[in-house]
């Protein structure tokens, strides 16, 4: 990943202060750098690596929204101030189902809070800066371009996503700002949709609406104070209206069924699969992490029914040092 010293949005997508009726520079301040340490046999040290940065948002006093996956598992984190400071912070928790991670600076970083705006009153065609550390130089003068349902294959979907053009270069934890400079998302992929013959990048972003209701939660709980859902530690993909098993991953469920790369999902609990999207909602819909889940599996011309025992992520991962 780029230092912020290394790189720079192109002047013609950065936004302009005369553009927006808030203080962009000081709306932007409230961005910061993040950098993050991960044990090397860390459960997500293999697929995410051992050293992670990106962004994240002061949203309260000396708290930090981020996009989960930069703090999984991590051992040190620091968060870096646009005029260079460092503080360290410490990763609080974080949210499966959104994918929102939360940090709690150490020191005083002396930033003031962006307020939370509501995602669902933004509409596509909407004007917005995705902000990243470093001010307008490291962020983006973009457009809503759409708000659709997203599938992710690590067992993640978010039943209205929204997508942003232009795309911004280091999009993981940026804030996704509103023409009131209000926060109304935060940044979590770069994708490649093809529009008129063409192929072009957008951003990801989960929507803020979603942390309201478990923010309270991971801050006091580290997660969501629920019961998770099922796991099965299976990546897959949709491929002319079948669900394929493009990766496993070790120690989870599907590895100790000795489910394959390869192996195609015709059904859950008996019932016809045609999409990522029902998959995962039929899966869920079986109860809680735990709960067996019956699979009939199509391999190389043979069609078989396996159980799996599901299991709560969580349990994988090396819990957060302590302080």
């Amino acid at each position: 990943m780029p230092s912020l010293t290394e790189w720079r949005v192109p002047p013609a997508n950065q936004p302009r202060p005369g553009d927006y009726a808030f203080d962009l520079d000081k709306t932007l301040s409230s961005v910061v750098g993040l950098h993050s340490i991960i044990p090397p046999d860390a459960f997500s040290a293999e697929t995410l690596g051992t050293e992670r940065a990106g962004n994240g948002v002061v949203i309260d006093d000396g708290l930090v929204l981020t996009i989960g996956y930069l703090i999984t598992e991590a051992e040190a984190v620091w968060l870096h101030r646009g005029d260079g400071r460092v503080v360290e912070g410490h990763a609080l928790g974080f949210d499966f189902e959104s994918g929102f991670g939360l940090v709690q600076a150490l020191g005083d970083l002396d930033l003031e809070p962006l307020p939370l705006g509501s995602s669902a009153a933004a509409e596509i065609g909407d004007r917005v800066v995705v902000g990243g550390a470093g001010g307008r130089t490291r962020s983006v003068a973009s457009q809503i371009a759409a708000k659709q349902e997203f599938a992710g294959y690590w067992e993640y979907l978010l039943d209205e996503a929204i997508f942003t053009h232009p795309a911004h270069p280091n999009w993981g934890g940026t804030g996704l700002i509103s023409s009131r400079g209000e926060l109304i998302g935060v940044g979590s992929l770069q994708l490649e949709r093809e529009r008129e013959g063409k192929a072009e990048h957008v951003n990801m972003i989960v929507p803020i609406d979603l942390l309201k209701p478990v923010l309270d939660d991971i801050r006091k709980f580290g997660r969501v104070n629920k019961p998770a859902r099922p796991w099965l530690g299976m990546y897959t993909t949709e491929i002319d209206n079948r669900v394929v098993v493009v990766g496993i991953a070790g120690k989870g469920p599907a590895a100790l069924a000795e489910l394959k790369t390869g192996d195609v999902i015709l059904a859950v609990n008996g019932d016809k699969i045609t999409s990522q999207t029902g998959f995962y909602r039929k899966l869920w819909s079986l109860g809680p992490a735990g709960v067996d889940v019956p699979l009939t599996v199509y391999h190389e011309g043979v069609t078989f029914d396996v159980v799996l025992s599901s299991t709560d992520r969580a349990r994988l991962l090396k819990a957060p040092r302590l302080h």
